[in-house]
């Protein structure tokens, strides 16, 4: 169940779940990324910056995790320190068990990241090899999927340099495959890439997870995190204010949107009627049309339809309802 706690005055209701209840589809698992007392703090004394502060954290294998916030929540940070790049100033980060430049330099984890240049007279098959090459035989023979995989096949003798933005990054996405990693992880992933390039992007990424391949991934696409993510994280400040099941923080806030077409007459009463329900909040009437926020929607609808209204539409909270609430100062 979600738990909400607030205080008064201060930021929005902070969003929990239990470790157990959020992993409870994946209990069985092994643990793939834990955190624990993390932090990670830049500069010294007035000038010194938390960018993750107290980060408590597991994933298990399998599970596909978004990882949410606001610019500055610290989301790139420990993206950095699971993959090696950067190391915590307090607590412990375990990557499979192993430290994370570890985990990186065996092909148990894996990346494909917003930063970090490709050689720009290389051909994109070419590439490919070079790095296929740095892990091994193996690697090597998956080069053709991998290709597949990025969609990239029919690109592989293009420069890099003559590639657009979202095919680099999808010969990013390609480099990050050919290790056959445990654990992807990915920062803005599809940055720059067309709808279809996204929407293939995904279709693979959600096949590598059926297959038992743990996804991270910060975004900025909040519709991503609600399609494609079955458990979303929260950052702000460098905390973790919600983790919780996607669907489930979606609609942990509470109330729906519910709208509907008033009648010609009794309009004033039925809106008179709606202001005194402790449940409705946000009541507008614009040109006719009601809308409303209601914690019981199905009691809502049914005065509503019972008073002659009509072309009645009732919305769930949208995860860019609960981001915003749960970010905003």
């Amino acid at each position: 169940m979600l738990t909400a706690t607030t205080t008064s005055p201060g930021p929005p209701p902070v969003v929990h779940t239990s470790h157990a209840e959020t992993t409870r589809t994946a209990s069985t698992h092994p643990i793939a990324i834990e955190l624990r007392g993390v932090r990670r703090h830049f500069g010294s004394g007035a000038q010194r910056v938390r960018a993750v502060d107290g980060l408590d954290l597991t994933i298990r294998r399998g599970e596909v995790v978004a990882l949410l916030g606001p610019n500055g929540a610290g989301k790139t940070t420990t993206l950095d320190m699971l993959l090696g790049l950067s190391v915590p100033s307090e607590g412990t980060v375990r990557v499979q068990g192993m430290p994370p430049a570890r985990a990186a330099r065996g092909g148990a984890i894996a990346a494909v990241l917003q930063t970090g240049g490709l050689l720009g007279d290389l051909t994109v098959g070419e590439t490919v090899h070079l790095i296929a090459s740095l892990h091994g035989a193996a690697a090597v023979a998956r080069i053709p999927s991998a290709l597949a995989q990025a969609d990239l096949t029919a690109l592989a003798r293009r420069r890099v340099a003559k590639c657009s933005g979202g095919e680099q990054q999808r010969v990013k996405f390609a480099l990050a495959l050919v290790a056959d990693p445990g654990i992807l992880v990915l920062d803005e992933p599809t940055a720059g890439m067309d709808v279809t390039a996204r929407r293939r992007f995904w279709d693979v990424m959600r096949a590598d997870a059926d297959a038992g391949r743990t996804i991270v991934f910060a975004t900025h696409y909040l519709e991503e995190a609600e399609q494609f993510a079955r458990r979303t994280v929260v950052m702000h400040r460098g905390r973790i204010v919600a983790d919780a099941p996607t669907a489930q923080l979606r609609a942990g806030l509470g109330a729906r949107r519910v709208a509907a077409t008033l009648p010609g007459g009794g309009a004033d009463g039925i809106v008179r009627g709606l202001r005194m329900r402790a449940d409705v909040s946000e009541l507008r009437v614009d040109a006719a049309r009601l809308t409303l926020r209601a914690l019981d929607s199905d009691a809502v609808a049914a005065a509503l339809l019972a008073a002659g209204c009509r072309d009645l539409e009732i919305a769930a909270p949208t995860l860019e309802t609960a981001f915003t609430a749960l970010t905003e100062d």
